[in-house]
């Protein structure tokens, strides 16, 4: 465990925390503050240095959320496991036993599950060891405690560390007042040094923040051309009551920091309107708590009537705004937005630097300016990017995106390679286009007349700027070659899902649309959720399952939105039990049941964990299904499920409840799967998986894999 205590000089392991988008541009800023063996992870950054460095980083970090100091990694499987190892941990060296401490957590992929509970035992385990050895114990307090401790717990293994910064360093100090949805000072930050801001400062450079809200970008670039650390305004530091602190070391770095501090008063290099009287108030007050009102010049002021800049040389001058992006106007307002923005950014500043901070290229693309650079950033949970653009002398408009000759030939292309195979089975629900052409990376889904596109990230060899714009191409392309709406295509990025974030949603607009499909009725939704409710992969699956179900009872597990059980209602089955752990998924399964007029008398829907309740059955069926996700760790199971390792498992239970001459249906989107017939002694296993693969989804064959199983017959004698 790393002590500080009269090693003024010791090497020491630190990590800085930053948002995401921030890691490399953080780990550049820690060099400068003497700090070494600086590594980019995962939400930050880790480095070596001694002491000072670290109360560097948190004196002058203009990007850093935390400075951390990590005190011991070890398994956490269980909470006995947590307990002990924290409480292992000599928290005398840090903590006198009438001080008081805080402990936050972040979980990730790990059994236990709730970071509350988890910050709970840490601090039970604390107060244990101090209660038994001094015979008092610290106070808890959420605010400004005298130690902050921060639990990071990541697939199982745990990370305990002294929060020397205690609070999020985005809090400068300086905002008294603010408007709606200010930009976190860290951010703010970034986006000035992403967009060259401290070397435009350096040499007599000019900023025009024209959107300016509460003042923050216009702020951080006056501090940064004063050269003023960012935490001086700060009244309280993690570190403050921590026994570990150099108090003597922290005056000389903050002496040193007022030293360097340059006031620039009647020099204004930085220009900020905004068009709300209330937003420049505030960020006049702003500015003259943070000390920089003389080097900012506010003013009430539309975009559509922005006062001309000074006049400076070609390239000294820089432009940095973040408009709204969709949270609190209308789309057809914020495409208005843009494009006078856009015009007014050619009218009066020619051969400027431009960065933009928007959730939206299609958005940005309505500025009509060359693009230079594109780099992605969060602002707070919102995915956004940072576009840059250089502002041609005599600029000409571009024209917004246009539709891909290229692809809107592989388009047609493919209406009509399965324009026969669609009359003929009365398709009307179909995959269009599944990545076809690398540069294109995207899926392409028709629901009788609407248009459901999956953006994939782009392979390794796409310029990934040009990649950004890709999507806005195949929406116009899409829109021309079906004459479909716009209203009616709808976009999602499609990636990996981890845990809890496979059943997020990502809109809340609960529009559903009925769409038809072997002759039954499916409410799809496709704004809401990743998946629409219709897994169109598993069409030929359904129609067999109802060819196969007259007279039947029919198992569906991990059972969705019920569509496999109505195939099997309507081809004839005695009784549908449907099992899903999902509430939600499990209401839409019976609002699709009453759209297609089937008795709910002979169905039942179950709400639990498909496991747990199989070890309860004693039922048997005729026919299951049998479709898991490829992990889950929801709440309602107590272990997390991986289908590679826990299948053996699964399918035995559910081939418990398989009648003598029944059959079992199991189909896994995992494309590394493999089984192992040995796992089920006495069952006929038949890969069936080239049967259920249909012509819309003939380019990738591993779309899915499936099998059925029998019950193998008994030899003759």
């Amino acid at each position: 465990m790393p002590s500080c205590e009269n090693k003024p000089s010791a090497r020491i392991n630190f990590f800085a925390t930053a948002a995401k988008g921030l890691e490399k541009p953080l780990a550049e800023e820690l060099k400068g503050f003497g700090a070494l063996a600086v590594r980019v992870e995962t939400g930050g950054a880790a480095f070596t240095g001694t002491l000072e460095s670290a109360y560097r980083a948190c004196l002058w970090s203009r990007l850093a959320s935390r400075v951390l100091l990590p005190l011991s990694v070890f398994p956490a499987v269980t909470p006995e496991q947590l307990y002990d190892g924290i409480r292992a941990i000599d928290w005398r060296r840090h903590l006198d036993p009438e001080g008081s401490l805080a402990v936050d957590c972040a979980i990730f992929r790990s059994r236990i599950k709730h970071s509350h509970f988890a910050a709970l035992k840490a601090k039970d385990a604390i107060v244990d060891q101090f209660r038994e050895s001094c015979g008092v114990r610290p106070s808890v307090a959420t605010e400004q405690p005298e130690l902050r401790i921060n639990l990071y717990l990541k697939c199982n293994r745990l990370t305990v560390s002294l929060d020397l910064s205690g609070d999020s360093l985005h809090r400068r100090g300086y905002r008294d007042q603010q408007v709606e949805a200010p930009l976190k000072e860290n951010l703010a930050a970034a986006l000035l040094f992403l967009s060259g801001w401290p070397q435009l400062a350096a040499g007599g450079g000019i900023l025009v923040d024209p959107m300016c809200g509460s003042g923050t970008i216009p702020i951080e670039a006056a501090l940064i051309a004063a050269d003023t650390a960012p935490g001086l305004l700060r009244s309280y530091f993690g570190f403050f009551g921590w026994k570990g602190h150099d108090a003597p070391l922290w005056a000389r770095l903050t002496e040193e920091a007022h030293g360097r501090r340059r006031t620039h008063k009647g020099k204004e290099r930085i220009f900020a309107f905004d068009k709300s009287a209330a937003a420049i108030a505030a960020a006049r007050r702003n500015a003259a708590v943070a000390g920089v009102e003389g080097i900012i010049r506010f003013g009430q002021s539309d975009i559509a009537v922005l006062p001309p800049p000074p006049a400076i040389g070609e390239g000294q001058g820089l432009v940095v705004v973040n408009p709204p992006y969709g949270e609190r106007l209308a789309h057809g307002d914020l495409k208005s937005l843009y494009r006078l923005l856009g015009q007014r950014l050619r009218d009066l500043f020619p051969g400027w630097r431009i960065g933009l901070l928007t959730g939206s290229g299609a958005l940005a693309r309505e500025l009509s300016l060359p693009l230079e650079s594109t780099l992605p950033l969060y602002n707070g949970p919102i995915e956004c990017a940072l576009y840059g653009y250089r502002v041609p002398i005599g600029a000409v408009a571009q024209s917004p995106a246009a539709p891909s000759a290229m692809l809107a030939n592989r388009l047609a292309k493919n209406l009509r390679r399965l324009k026969r195979w669609r009359e003929k089975e009365n398709i009307s629900c179909f995959r269009l286009y599944d990545a076809d052409i690398p540069e294109y990376a995207a899926a392409i889904d028709i629901y009788q007349g609407w248009a459901h596109i999956q953006e994939y990230d782009p392979p390794a060899s796409i310029d990934p700027l040009k990649a950004r714009f890709r999507v806005d191409e195949i929406t116009a392309t899409l829109a021309a070659t079906l004459d479909c709406p716009a209203q009616r295509i709808f976009v999602k990025k499609r990636q990996r899902q981890k845990g809890a974030d496979q059943y997020r949603k990502l809109d809340d607009r609960n529009r559903f649309i009925e769409v038809e499909e072997g002759g039954h009725r499916f409410l799809v939704n496709l704004s809401d959720y990743l998946d629409t409710g219709l897994f169109l992969d598993h069409r030929p699956t359904r129609r067999l399952i109802e060819e196969m179900s007259a007279g039947k009872r029919f198992l569906n597990l991990f059972g969705y939105t019920g569509a496999a059980s109505v195939y099997a209602a309507a081809g004839g089955a005695v009784l549908t039990v449907t099992v899903d752990a999902s509430k939600t998924y499990l209401d839409w399964a019976q609002r699709n049941f009453a759209l297609n007029g089937l008795d709910p008398q002979r169905h039942e829907f179950v709400e639990e964990d498909c496991l747990e309740w199989l070890r309860r059955q004693k039922r048997s069926f005729d026919l299951i299904f049998v479709d898991p996700p490829t992990f889950s760790n929801s709440k309602e199971r107590t272990e997390d499920f991986f289908i590679q390792r826990d299948y053996p498992v699964l399918l035995k239970e559910a081939c418990r409840l398989l009648e003598t001459d029944g059959t079992l249906l199991f189909s896994t989107n995992f494309r590394r799967f493999k089984l192992d017939p040995e796992h089920f002694p006495g069952f006929a296993i038949t890969d069936i998986s080239a049967a259920t693969i249909a012509p819309d989804f003939a380019r990738d064959q591993r779309i899915h894999r499936c099998w059925r199983f029998r019950r193998a017959p008994w030899p003759r004698q």
